[in-house]
């Protein structure tokens, strides 16, 4: 029997993540800086921890509501009016998944019918288009572009446009670039949704995670968007919560109950213990979170001045802890210029091709680590640039 032949289609449809493909070379050394894991250097706050803790002692052991426990649900209720200026019902508009990940795979196979399309703009994280894929829609890339800020422009969704067109899905702050969208361009991107009639799935994960003044603006508040938008986010960058494995989606009742369906024959339920935490973390996490927004400010600014100082353009990032240098200038390809960085300096940057063909030429550094690890990679890769410089004269 040839195992091979008996995987699904839509399974080999789907690449191995570039990222943790490059990383599997860094599993083991030690002596690499790495610039490259997508999550905080800090742990969780010691009180959300602390909430994790005591819900076990006191034998919280047990599942949950399919949609997670209310108490919890209330919390995001309020936060996420707070935070972007949307009301969900508690009771059947939030569901609570295992990280966003979940949420953005429940979301695709609770709206999916093959062939249907979903529009989504590059670079991006790595998980959306296979997402896709998997749930038998069909994912069209639109490329978002460096001399934009790598924001989604509205004209650009028309070119892609055809009558299979079902879905929208969006990233801002994205990952890997640190773009972010304009009051603007958000008006100009949900007008356009409610034109075509597109539902729109967008993962503001990063919405905290805002520099130099910005603001973030969420396509679901903006007028004729809130029934036909899930909103997806979580505790994993903004808390620090990425081990506890916790996210949530809000929308519209029989989304959110499709959604939950799926959720209830697969995962069934998030684990309680996680959401005792959340529930901590909404309650009395703001202050510890914009103490780490303030340390990724500096690691940022520290950042972008260093690739100034080697030669290195790099569009500056809004938003979310990742810049997105254009190494292209060196000759090299992405891929080339972070296997060199890794085995000649012992610096761990993924290639920006990791993120679609329209991230070719960059890297990205996650800035979600120690200053003095920051200041080091710089000199590291300036080290690289300029033996590269060499070997070309």
């Amino acid at each position: 029997m040839n195992l091979n032949d008996r995987i699904s289609d839509q399974v080999n449809r789907v690449p191995r993540s570039g990222i943790r493909d490059f990383f599997e070379l860094v599993i083991g050394r030690d002596d690499v800086i790495s610039l490259g894991v997508g999550e905080p250097d800090y742990a969780a706050p010691w009180h959300i921890r602390e909430a994790a803790i005591y819900s076990l002692e006191k034998g919280m052991t047990s599942y949950t509501s399919n949609l997670g426990l209310l108490s919890l649900r209330q919390e995001i209720s309020k936060y996420v009016e707070k935070q972007f200026g949307v009301e969900y019902d508690p009771e059947t508009e939030v569901l609570i998944t295992v990280g966003v990940s979940e949420a953005l795979d429940l979301a695709c196979r609770a709206i999916l019918n093959p062939g249907d399309e979903v529009i989504y703009h590059e670079p991006c994280y790595v998980s959306y288009s296979p997402s896709v894929i998997m749930a038998y829609g069909q994912a069209v890339p639109v490329a978002t572009a460096a001399e934009d800020g790598f924001a989604l422009k509205a004209g650009t969704l028309s070119e892609v446009l055809t009558p299979k067109s079902k879905a929208l899905m969006l990233n801002f702050p994205t990952n890997p670039t640190g773009g972010t969208l304009s009051r603007a361009d958000v008006q100009e991107i949900s007008e356009f949704a409610v034109e075509n009639d597109l539902l729109v799935l967008t993962d503001e994960i990063y919405s905290e995670l805002l520099y130099d003044g910005e603001t973030h603006y969420s396509v679901a508040a903006e007028p004729g968007m809130r029934e036909r938008t899930i909103l997806f986010h979580g505790f994993s960058k903004a808390f620090a919560m990425t081990g506890f494995r916790l996210g949530y989606a809000c929308g519209p009742p029989p989304l959110i109950e499709a959604m939950m369906k799926i959720h209830q024959y697969s995962m069934l339920c998030a684990p309680i213990t996680s959401q005792m935490a959340a529930l901590e973390a909404l309650r009395n996490g703001e202050p510890a979170m914009k103490k780490m927004r303030d340390s990724y400010a500096m690691r940022r600014r520290t950042l972008l001045d260093g690739f100034e100082e080697i030669g290195v353009p790099c569009p500056e990032p809004k938003g979310a802890f990742y810049a997105f240098p254009d190494v292209s200038g060196t000759g090299l390809s992405s891929k080339e210029f972070a296997t060199r960085l890794l085995e000649e300096k012992n610096v761990a940057a993924v290639p920006g091709d990791a993120f679609g063909p329209s991230g070719e030429g960059h890297l990205r550094c996650c800035y979600a680590t120690a200053l003095e690890k920051l200041r080091i990679a710089l000199e590291k890769m300036g080290e690289l640039v300029t033996d590269i410089g060499k070997e070309g004269s």
